[in-house]
């Protein structure tokens, strides 16, 4: 019993311990087991607590579960995340109309401001919000992770709530998306720099990041070919998508809680609930004040506020269960959930303040801009093409007769 003492300092998960393998560790798949345990505890650093001996060891042993990576409701997780991605990424495919692309080459306003928006601001931003709050390695690559993702859908749907630009908002969506497979583990290397002597940064899985970016092509792909050639279908996939984009992301972050626990969310400092909170708002900030250095439209403007701060969620929770060890991010998992929760809630208080404020105080509709051009053929959630009949021209052939010619005209 002299000898049962044990101190921190005999548990020092740190890079000696990496370098002192036989064999170097070129990824994180190549990690011994006894390692990367030894790098994660519930609080994310830390020493592990000593075993015990003897008769507490073999209750502890009777009594232990399996870590949560390894429970069956880890892998349904994995498979929902997988099937959810998929679904998204059918539904962006779904948008977009080929006899469209050269008009998107002779106009690439789109595709600069996805640009700027996704792989310049919002990069930026999560790369000062971590230094800001002094967020730890694990934290500091979830949230660089969601900063880097490219636009999602949600955008498009508070697009129709806001009265904005819908060809705007798909342009830059599906612009985003194509540009992530180079920008996105380009923007994801260069921000983490600040993390580099930690084990997770040193053997941060890039070539896997953008194996599952590219992954995401096949369904795009697809959604397009849908779109080019069954049109009424792509429009039922569409709404199908969007829809179950809400309901997937409510069952995801139920279940992830349910699988980390209390002891692990009860990890989560206060400064990842705040970094989650304030990056979808500095999103919509920045965007803004984007589309006004551009001299754009309100409704213009409004769509890319919307478009900068809403991330695509499901592509990195996608990333971050499928690509990172899980023994290592630990309850991080949770981070781009927690994003979606709050970007969510902000976009809704944002587009109910729009609604009270033309209610209230402009007292009409917004008109839209003259040059505006239908560049695709998007089906509004709320309603379908009507056709209407308005009576605009009057005639007089006799002055005691009066004639009204009818015109056609597609809401």
């Amino acid at each position: 019993m002299e000898n049962s003492s044990v101190t921190v300092s005999d548990y020092s998960p740190s890079l000696p311990t990496l370098s002192s393998a036989s064999e170097p560790v070129t990824s994180l798949s190549d990690m011994p087991s006894s390692v990367s345990e030894e790098l994660w505890s519930p609080q994310g650093s830390g020493p592990p607590s000593p075993s015990p001996s003897g008769l507490g060891a073999t209750l502890q042993t009777a009594t232990e579960l399996p870590p949560f990576w390894a429970s069956p409701l880890s892998h349904g997780i994995s498979i929902l995340v997988g099937v959810t991605l998929c679904t998204t990424m059918l539904g962006l495919g779904c948008t977009v109309e080929l006899s469209q692309f050269g008009q998107y080459l002779r106009r690439p306003l789109g595709l600069l401001l996805a640009l700027i928006s996704s792989f310049l601001i919002m990069p930026l931003v999560a790369f000062l919000l971590a230094l800001c709050f002094s967020l730890d390695e694990v934290a500091a690559v979830a949230v660089l992770l969601c900063g880097c993702c490219p636009g999602g859908n949600l955008s498009n749907i508070m697009s129709v709530l806001v009265n904005g630009d819908m060809n705007l908002s798909i342009i830059m969506t599906i612009s985003s998306t194509l540009l992530a497979l180079v920008l996105m583990p380009l923007c994801l290397w260069l921000y983490s720099r600040a993390w580099i002597n930690t084990p997770l940064v040193q053997l941060l899985p890039l070539g896997t990041v953008t194996l599952a970016l590219c992954s995401t092509l096949l369904p795009i792909g697809l959604g397009v070919f849908i779109r080019y050639r069954y049109s009424r279908a792509a429009d039922l996939l569409l709404k199908i998508s969007l829809w179950s984009l809400l309901a997937s992301l409510v069952t995801l972050f139920i279940l992830t809680s349910t699988m980390l626990g209390p002891e692990l969310l009860a990890t989560i400092p206060p400064s990842v609930y705040i970094v989650a909170l304030l990056m979808p708002l500095a999103g919509y900030v920045l965007g803004y004040g984007l589309g006004a250095l551009f001299h754009l439209s309100p409704n213009s403007k409004r769509t890319v506020s919307l478009e900068t701060g809403c991330q695509n969620v499901q592509l990195c929770t996608a990333i971050l269960k499928l690509t990172f060890p899980p023994e290592m991010i630990g309850s991080m998992y949770m981070f781009p959930l927690l994003y979606a929760l709050f970007q969510s809630a902000e976009a809704g208080i944002y587009a109910l303040v729009y609604k009270t404020y033309r209610k209230e105080i402009l007292h009409k509709q917004e008109p839209l801009d003259e040059e505006e051009e239908t560049d695709i053929s998007y089906k509004k959630l709320k309603e379908e093409d009507i056709l209407d009949i308005s009576y605009g021209t009057v005639t007089a052939d006799e002055p005691s007769s009066v004639r009204l010619e009818s015109q056609q005209t597609t809401l």
